[in-house]
């Protein structure tokens, strides 16, 4: 079965990839726990030889699909959430829920991935192998590959027809993004996407009146310099080559004009590519933070909260997916990406216990601008659908060729 075909047969659902896309576009859920997103999903399979497990501590689901002969298990990921954010594309089928959007595409890639199980299952006597149908919530901060995992999502047991080992020995996920155009995939081996941390600190000093700042220590001032000092750290400490990235988003602090506060609040993030540089930042912000605090005889209390860690795509894996994909999209349309992206992904959970890779698949429409093409994230991001056809080929490929069946 050549790929042309199966891309043809993708071609075939994309209408009814597009009803569930724009069925659960229209009616986002946040977090962990999607109910009306499980339903749709259930809704859309129902009727192929999937064999369901229904996640407890989140509305995870994982569908196996068994092959006609003994084999290992590749895992292929769509993620499920939106974000808490309010939507204004004026698309026909924009989100009715008040502050929740599908601004990251996680509606295609479910939608892909439930056509990439179709295309599957029609193939399934061919498969030496099984696939297991990770549709995951939560991503968006929300650590839902975490919790699927810790309910024993790769426990997966023997093949059924022989008792024969069965692992899940690959893993497979594709982001739809619109900084690239439709027909296009992108990846790197290696780290592909950074680890996202927050850190908070309070800086406490004395409260006073603000005409007497000499009998009260002032923490703004305190605080402030610690920014500054946080960003010269980055620039002096960390390898160029090895980079971060620390931002103070919000900075809390005071009522009112006359009042000198008793504390005041940073809030930031920290990105990297390294576990040796994440580990690095996260005492080197102590380090800052507590010295500038100490210079000026004021108290702080630093947190550092941990997030999802680095995405690291294995290369074997990452070099063979590519390969496929460029049997699906043309060799011409897979690029190499040079460096990582400092984005996120809790995949990253999955491809720490087995080989695996993330791919970015374009869907901005080829007669618009990438330079002015909203991003992941924005009120007013577009994915074109037809992204889909490439996207759902793309995944039932890769399988294809992990179990032996292209």
């Amino acid at each position: 079965m050549t790929t042309d075909t199966l891309r043809a047969e993708a071609r075939d659902l994309l209408d009814e990839m597009t009803q569930l896309r724009r069925r659960l576009h229209q009616w986002p859920e946040i977090g962990n726990h999607l109910p009306l997103t499980r339903e749709a999903v259930l809704e859309s399979i129902e009727g192929l030889p999937l064999d369901l497990t229904l996640h407890e501590s989140t509305s995870g689901i994982a569908a196996m699909l068994t092959g006609g002969k003994p084999g290992p298990t590749i895992l292929l990921r769509g993620d499920m959430d939106a974000l808490p954010m309010p939507e204004d594309t004026g698309l026909d089928f924009s989100s009715k829920v008040d502050n929740a959007m599908h601004a990251c595409g996680h509606d295609t890639h479910t939608s892909m991935l439930v056509g990439a199980a179709r295309l599957l299952a029609a193939r399934a006597d061919d498969l030496a192998g099984r696939v297991l149908f990770m549709f995951q919530p939560g991503e968006e901060g929300h650590h839902g590959a975490r919790y699927m995992l810790d309910e024993g999502l790769l426990d997966v047991g023997a093949h059924p027809l022989d008792g024969s080992p069965s692992p899940v020995t690959g893993a497979f996920a594709l982001h739809i993004t619109s900084s690239s155009p439709v027909g296009y995939v992108a990846t790197r081996s290696g780290p592909c996407m950074a680890s996202s941390d927050t850190f908070s600190i309070t800086v406490t000093g004395r409260g006073g009146h603000a005409s007497e700042p000499h009998r009260a220590l002032d923490p703004i001032p305190v605080a402030c310099e610690i920014v500054q000092a946080l960003q010269l750290m980055v620039t002096r400490r960390i390898d160029v080559f090895d980079p971060t990235i620390v931002t103070v988003s919000r900075i809390t602090a005071g009522t009112t004009s006359n009042v000198i506060p008793e504390t005041a609040e940073i809030l930031g993030t920290i990105r990297a590519v390294s576990e040796r540089t994440r580990s690095k930042v996260h005492d080197g912000i102590r380090r800052v933070a507590e010295g500038v605090a100490a210079a000026h005889d004021a108290g702080v209390d630093v947190h550092v909260n941990l997030g999802y860690p680095v995405t690291v795509n294995g290369a074997s894996f990452t070099d063979v997916s590519m390969d496929v994909a460029r049997t699906v999209v043309g060799n011409d349309k897979v690029v190499r990406l040079p460096h990582p992206v400092m984005g996120a992904e809790d995949f990253s959970y999955v491809i720490e216990q087995v080989p695996g890779t993330m791919m970015f698949l374009g869907a901005t429409p080829a007669d618009r601008n990438l330079a002015n093409a909203a991003p992941n994230h924005s009120n007013r991001v577009y994915f074109d659908e037809q992204a889909m056809v490439d996207g759902a080929a793309i995944y039932a490929a890769v399988a294809m060729h992990h179990l032996g069946a292209d």
